[in-house]
């Protein structure tokens, strides 16, 4: 019997700045169409560990695979086709407008010199119209707010059509409504598309309800990894926040809920 497909599976790796160690021996897979989460407090390697798995931070040891090979075995382009990266910051140098800025997503579909298709140009445009930013297409970026930044991002990661994606906090700077609505536009990706999601997210209610499977990390080192209800225990969750927490259901929908313990009256 075969094994099962794996999209990305790291295995024991080791990474960091200059002499200091932020991983250690992390290994995790994820298959096709699974969304991972990654939890953890601020300083515990999960914009790391993405970095290392989008392979613009080499490990210094372990390995990690892309759909079945090395990822040092991809040149630029084709890992660019195969995997799509959104940063916690998008800094920009020039007056781009949001049209633009996804179809820079387009870039490793195009030839040397080549310029954009109509195709291209359809796929951005419905990249745009399914995060919601259709009406500011000719908007420069520098002119929306934070929130519509990260979506102009967001949309420029899927006009990239990855197998992978990668987001760190792909929520952060959105207000309830678009957070939920980008998490339900990658979790039907992944059904429709079987795109892989590894998300970094500090709300561990959202990694709850979305993830199939979440990664709890503290200091580099992985303290749990399963389903929701495996990994986001009070015990696990209080040995890594160091601060006591309430784990319960949701009485309307049965999900899992995180909070902080209520003070004492």
């Amino acid at each position: 019997m075969s094994a099962a497909p794996t999209a990305v599976r790291a295995s024991g790796l080791a990474a960091g700045y200059g002499g200091t160690q932020v991983l250690h021996e992390v290994s995790f897979e994820v298959a096709p169409g699974e969304i991972l989460a990654i939890v953890g407090p601020n300083g515990a390697g999960k914009s790391t560990l993405l970095k290392v798995a989008a392979g613009t931070l080499r490990s210094w040891s372990g390995e990690i695979d892309l759909l079945g090979r090395a990822i040092g075995s991809y040149d630029r382009r084709e890992l660019a086709r195969a995997v799509a990266m959104v940063s916690q910051e998008n800094p920009l140098a020039f007056r781009f407008t949001v049209l633009e800025i996804v179809l820079m997503g387009r870039a490793p579909h195009v030839g040397a010199f080549h310029f954009e298709s109509p195709r291209d140009l359809e796929i951005a445009r419905r990249a745009l119209e399914r995060i919601g930013l259709l009406p500011l297409a000719d908007r420069h970026v520098q002119e929306l707010s934070g929130g519509e930044r990260k979506r102009v991002f967001l949309a420029r990661a899927l006009a990239q059509e990855p197998r992978v994606a990668l987001l760190d906090e792909p929520t952060a700077f959105l207000d309830l409504k678009h957070a939920a609505e980008i998490l339900m536009l990658f979790r039907e990706l992944c059904t429709s598309e079987a795109m892989s999601v590894i998300a970094t997210l500090h709300d561990l209610n959202a990694a709850a309800v979305w993830a199939d499977r979440v990664i709890l990390i503290k200091h580099g080192t992985i303290i749990g990894c399963g389903r929701p209800d495996e990994v986001l225990t009070p015990q696990n969750l209080r040995e890594v926040y160091e601060t006591e927490v309430y784990v319960g259901r949701n009485p309307s929908t049965g999900a899992l809920i995180v909070l902080p313990a209520a003070p004492p009256r």
